[in-house]
C-alpha cells in the first residue's frame, strides 16, 4: 500500500501543479472546503494536496475562537476577508460550518443563531457562486472506533498532543449527536452550485487518494501541462559561495 499510494499520490500531485496553472491562467478563484469530526484528517489532506504547489498560488485558512470584536460582528463577516481572489486556490480547514456541527454540539451558539446560521447559508453561498467562486465541500467520515485510535495516538505523542483541544474531549462524547448535526447540515445547504461530497477516511491514505482525485475531475483543466526546462550550460566553472566574514554562520551540529 506504501509504495502503490506514494506514486499514486505523485500522480495526483502533478495533476494539481496543473490544476494550479489553470487557474492562474484562467483567473477562476477555488474554494475548497474540509469539515469532519476532530481527527478525521483535514489537515493531513490539505497538507497532501499542497505538498508540491507554488506557495504563492494557494492558501489554507485555520481560523482560531472568534474574537469579542468578531464575535459582534456578522456571522460571515470574518470569513469573507479569506476568499480567493482571481486565479487562487483556498483551502478552508474548518469554516463557517463550525455554527453548523461544533457550536450547537458544544453549547457555543444559541438555537436562534443556529438556526438563523442554517437559513442563510445557501443564500450566501449562492452569492460567492454567482460572482464566479467554485466553491466545492467535503465532509472527512470516521467511525467513532478508528476516531479513538488516532485520539490515543496523539495523546502518546508529544509532537501530536498539541493537537488534543479542551473542545476535543468533550466532544468525544458527542459523536451521536454531531452526526445527527452533519446530516442536518448537508441535508439544508446542499445546492448544485455549492455541493457536499462525503469521502470515508477511516483508511487515511486512501482517503486522501479518493478526495484528491475527486476534487482533480471536478475542474478539469486543459492543455495545461507543466512545460519542461532546458538548462543552458553554465559559463566556466562553478562558484563556491563566499559570505562576508560579517556573516555569522550556524555552526554544524549534524
Amino acid at each position: 500500500m506504501s509504495k502503490h499510494y506514494r506514486k499514486a499520490m505523485e500522480e495526483l500531485q502533478l495533476e494539481l501543479i496543473r490544476l494550479q496553472r489553470g487557474l492562474r491562467g484562467s483567473g477562476k478563484r477555488l474554494l475548497v472546503i474540509f469539515e469532519g469530526r476532530d481527527a478525521a484528517g483535514k489537515g493531513g489532506v490539505i497538507k497532501a494536496i499542497t505538498e508540491s504547489l507554488d506557495t504563492r498560488g494557494y492558501r489554507i485558512v485555520a481560523l482560531p475562537k472568534p474574537s469579542e470584536s468578531e464575535a459582534s460582528q456578522w456571522y460571515f463577516q470574518r470569513y469573507v476577508a479569506h476568499l480567493p481572489c482571481a486565479g487562487e486556490f483556498v483551502l478552508f480547514d474548518r469554516s463557517w460550518y463550525n455554527r453548523a456541527v461544533v457550536e450547537p454540539a458544544m453549547g457555543f451558539c444559541s438555537g436562534t443563531q443556529y438556526e438563523a446560521f442554517l437559513d442563510a447559508v445557501p443564500a450566501f453561498e449562492k452569492l460567492l457562486a454567482d460572482d464566479g467562486i467554485i466553491l466545492i465541500k467535503y465532509w472527512l467520515a470516521v467511525d467513532q472506533a478508528e476516531q479513538e485510535q488516532r485520539f490515543a495516538e496523539r495523546a502518546d505523542d508529544p509532537l501530536k498532543r498539541w493537537k488534543l483541544s479542551p473542545v476535543d474531549l468533550v466532544a468525544r462524547q458527542k459523536y451521536t449527536e454531531m452526526g445527527r448535526l452533519r446530516d442536518v447540515m448537508i441535508e439544508r445547504t446542499q445546492r448544485d452550485h455549492a455541493p457536499w461530497f462525503v469521502v470515508d477516511f477511516n483508511d487515511q491514505k486512501r482517503g486522501r487518494i479518493n478526495l484528491i482525485r475527486h476534487l482533480l475531475q471536478q475542474l478539469p483543466m486543459q492543455d495545461e501541462a507543466v512545460p519542461k526546462v532546458k538548462l543552458p550550460k553554465l559559463k566556466g566553472k562553478p562558484k563556491s559561495e563566499h559570505v562576508t566574514d560579517k556573516a555569522l554562520w550556524v555552526p554544524d551540529t549534524f
